[in-house]
């Protein structure tokens, strides 16, 4: 998104204003972007003057197999088109639908068909359309070359300008239509893909499940105080003010949490420490830097707080982190 947003005049600050995400950490495979962060970098974007009717079909189209990582080389061992699919839509939460999607099937016609009723509605279109593009992309890459659509529906109205669809689609999209869908040759799905492999999918399945589970273990009441936490790093709000922000008394937040094994202390501790990680190996800073970005009073109550973490000096860290060639055990 800011890549593309870039190209339209867009800097990376205004994109990422009030979202908790640093620049730096973009560069990073290993970050992870909350949903409420995505959601308040698509009102950033959209909300810009810059930005055009299709935006979304073309910033799914920026997608590439490659770029999902683990899910990605999943997708790529199915034995078919169909198979591809099914793995795809059966590990959609480590991609970028933030909605249910499912295949069907009617008259010789495939559809993806995207749910979109959980998205807010102020992006849902926008999302609902990066979907439609993103799919596309998906279908060439595991089917090796590019498929024809058949039809691409939304059930939003159409925008006062529809030409940027019809060039990265291919075919002019049905507005205000039943479903959000896009459509292709049913025989397609069972044609025999050279690169599936049944023993190369259990692995990567296998990693897929590991990293969901981790997900799950972070989402919850916990997953929403640490996206509060981290929208302004230095300004760690209390637990009356989280409390407010997530509609619940200060006394039912603390139960809430202690019935998913954890605390408000605890999640202030894990949210700084994962920044601290994050400033030190991948921006660079130093650890005065660090420690007024996390609004500690003074250099030293940082280095205690990052000792007590990762049983060693902030500087240590830094310094291992900056080589690559070396493993870092306490990641």
């Amino acid at each position: 998104m800011t890549r593309l947003g870039g190209e339209r005049g867009l800097n990376p600050a205004e994109l990422l204003r009030g979202t908790g995400i640093l620049a730096e950490s973009l560069q990073d495979p290993r970050a992870e972007v909350a949903l409420r962060q995505e959601y308040a970098v698509l009102r950033n974007l959209i909300g810009h003057p810059a930005i055009e009717p299709g935006f979304g079909v073309a910033l799914g189209a920026s997608y590439h197999l490659g770029m999902h990582g683990v899910w990605g080389l999943l997708i790529a061992t199915g034995r078919t088109l169909r198979e591809a699919l099914t793995i795809a839509l059966g590990y959609l939460d480590l991609a970028w639908a933030f909605t249910k999607v499912e295949l069907a099937e009617a008259d010789g016609v495939a559809m993806l068909r995207s749910d979109g009723s959980d998205i807010p509605n102020d992006v849902r279109p926008f999302l609902i359309e990066r979907i439609s593009g993103a799919s596309k992309v998906l279908l060439r890459d595991v089917f090796g070359s590019d498929v024809a659509l058949k039809g691409v529906h939304y059930k939003h109205s159409a925008p006062v300008k529809t030409d940027r669809y019809l060039e990265l689609l291919g075919v002019e999209p049905t507005f205000d239509s039943d479903d959000n869908s896009i459509r292709f040759d049913a025989d397609l799905l069972d044609v025999p893909l050279r690169r599936g492999n049944e023993w190369t999918r259990r692995g990567y399945e296998a990693v897929c499940k590991g990293i969901l589970a981790k997900r799950k273990a972070r989402s919850g009441v916990a997953g929403s105080v640490r996206d509060l936490l981290v929208r302004e790093p230095g300004r760690t709000p209390d637990v009356v003010t989280v409390a407010r922000e997530l509609n619940v008394s200060p006394r039912t937040l603390f139960r809430r949490l202690e019935l998913e094994g954890t605390s408000f202390r605890m999640l202030v501790d894990e949210v700084r420490e994962a920044l601290a990680e994050e400033m030190l190996s991948v921006a660079g800073l130093n650890t005065e830097e660090v420690a007024d970005r996390l609004g500690y009073s003074d250099p030293a109550s940082f280095v205690r707080a990052f000792k007590r973490w990762k049983g060693q000096t902030p500087q240590a860290f830094r310094v291992l982190a900056r080589r690559p060639e070396l493993p870092l055990r306490f990641r």
